[in-house]
């Protein structure tokens, strides 16, 4: 089943499969379920297109930024620390650790993950 630009695992149950869209996690899952009144088992192969549009209808009612919207504003928080020269953009920007990590002996993977 495809939903909100997804791919759904068929024989996997609804809470599990929700949580593969980028943006929704358990508690999400399990809201979206209880609030339609799906068990925890039901699974995805069993969703009619009128539960399908409940869903999505849901999702757009609770305003969860999702997948390409939520891809988006994560990539302008970033960019936003490199404009206002913050610490952390700052680190971003040269490669290094964010967090506080050792640069001594550790920051070779930061470096290659850019």
């Amino acid at each position: 089943m495809h939903l909100l630009e997804t791919d759904l695992p068929k024989n996997k149950p609804i809470v599990i499969a929700l949580r593969k869209i980028f943006g929704i996690n358990d508690y999400y899952a399990k809201h979206i379920c209880k609030k339609l009144g799906f068990s925890f088992t039901f699974k995805v192969y069993d969703v009619t297109k009128e539960q399908k549009l409940q869903i999505i209808k849901l999702i757009e009612f609770l305003k969860i930024p999702i997948n390409s919207e939520l891809k988006k504003n994560k990539i302008l928080e970033k960019q936003n620390l490199v404009d206002l020269k913050h610490y952390r953009g700052l680190r971003k920007l040269k490669g290094f650790p964010v967090r506080g990590q050792r640069t001594r002996s550790n920051a070779k993977t930061a470096k290659k993950i850019k």
